[in-house]
């Protein structure tokens, strides 16, 4: 695929540069709570804008149901865009009407706007391929050129990722070429002991990255929610812990499966334990105690990996040349479960091998843990894309930027 370097040598001044960006950045009301995404993309348009083009940059922001809602705006995005720039940024106040056509018109060479919320248009995330084909040529009429920059999004089939590139020359950013240069490190050039951390809620997000990594890593190291699926089928009591029953018979295949190949696939020893989901909005005090792994009391749910766990995966980081983490080990929002999560994160640190943190709550926990990002090896921006990589899929946004 062309890279933006390739680009800027051909010249981009007076062009308009269409950036798909990926600014689906949390928000509080209209407070952003973590700007990591912006920040990731800001290189990209930084460097068209001081090449002379008029950038445009658009994104998705949440799930709105194909139309306008102020609450999923990428208003505040733009605000936070323009701050890291040290300059003003425009915003158009809809996806390709009478504002975008305007806004894109008054831009002057070196200028960016952002447009809103693609999402807000049916026809962005439309199944049907003219639907989503009438959307990307709108898009494509308020650009001459295309740069793919929002890694997060690249695992979608949508208009503005997968349709918009075949309308228009197109480029990768410097954030997706990142990216992928990150993960042929964890498929096509690894380096051992690979260890795989895998954490977050629902076990069934991550079974097909499981099977494909039970011939690939050598370590699997397991919490989260998605945990105690694994626990309940080695037999284990899970009280009223979140349980995926249906994928039991599956669990039970894999951790055979992993014993066949040689894969090491460690779960808790002790978990910390309540009978209530902390309140994460007051963050007071918990009621937990700290119990072994089969030992959890019926009327009690497991929140977090216990200490004696802790210093075992640590221990199992240890000798890692390549790690990669994604999904966090319990309840990181409240401080009484985050310790499993901040234990995770400084292993990686004291690891001596290559670290990717796997994006979405991965992330979001290193940041809001108060972590340098700047230590890890790689923070990726896109966790359902880096996974679906991981699973040796092709992704319709990579594909479409393909010569």
């Amino acid at each position: 695929m062309k890279t933006i370097d390739e680009l800027l040598a051909e010249g981009v001044a007076g062009k308009r540069v269409f950036v798909r960006a990926d600014l689906n950045v949390p928000l509080d009301g209209t407070t952003i709570t973590d700007d990591g995404r912006i920040r990731a993309v800001a290189p990209t348009v930084e460097a068209l804008a001081a090449a002379g083009a008029r950038v445009v940059v658009a994104s998705h922001l949440g799930r709105p149901k194909g139309a306008p809602d102020p609450a999923f705006s990428l208003a505040p995005a733009a605000a936070r865009l323009g701050e890291l720039l040290g300059a003003d940024v425009a915003f158009a106040t809809d996806t390709v009407g009478e504002s975008a056509r305007a806004t894109v018109a008054g831009l002057a060479d070196g200028q960016v706007a952002v447009i809103e919320n693609l999402r807000f248009n049916a026809g962005e995330t439309s199944k049907d391929d003219a639907e989503r084909g009438a959307f990307a040529d709108q898009l494509a009429a308020l650009a001459d050129v295309y740069v793919g920059d929002g890694f997060g999004a690249v695992h979608r089939k949508h208009a503005s990722v997968f349709d918009l590139p075949a309308r228009l020359p197109h480029a990768a950013g410097y954030l997706i070429a990142t990216e992928v240069g990150v993960l042929k490190k964890l498929t096509a050039e690894v380096k051992r002991p690979y260890v795989v951390v895998l954490g977050g809620a629902k076990v069934s997000d991550k079974l097909a990255v499981i099977d494909e990594l039970l011939g690939k890593a050598d370590r699997l190291l397991i919490g989260g929610g998605m945990a105690y699926t694994f626990l309940y089928a080695k037999g284990y009591e899970v009280g009223i812990s979140l349980l995926q029953k249906d994928q039991v018979e599956v669990v039970k295949e894999y951790m055979k499966r992993a014993e066949e190949n040689g894969v090491e696939l460690v779960l808790p020893v002790d978990v910390l334990v309540s009978s209530e989901f902390p309140d994460l909005k007051t963050k007071a005090p918990a009621d937990f105690e700290t119990v072994d792994a089969d030992k959890i009391p019926s009327t009690k749910e497991g929140l977090d990996i216990g200490p004696r766990t802790r210093e075992l995966y640590a221990s199992k980081l240890a000798d890692a040349e390549t790690v990669f983490w994604n999904g966090p080990l319990g309840v990181f929002e409240h401080p009484d479960y985050a310790n499993g999560t901040k234990a995770i994160a400084q292993a990686l640190l004291d690891s001596p091998g290559f670290t990717v943190v796997g994006g979405g709550d991965s992330a979001a926990a290193v940041r809001i843990l108060g972590f340098d990002e700047n230590a890890f090896g790689h923070i990726s921006t896109g966790g359902g894309a880096s996974l679906e990589y991981l699973e040796g899929k092709t992704l319709p946004g990579l594909a479409a930027l393909e010569d």
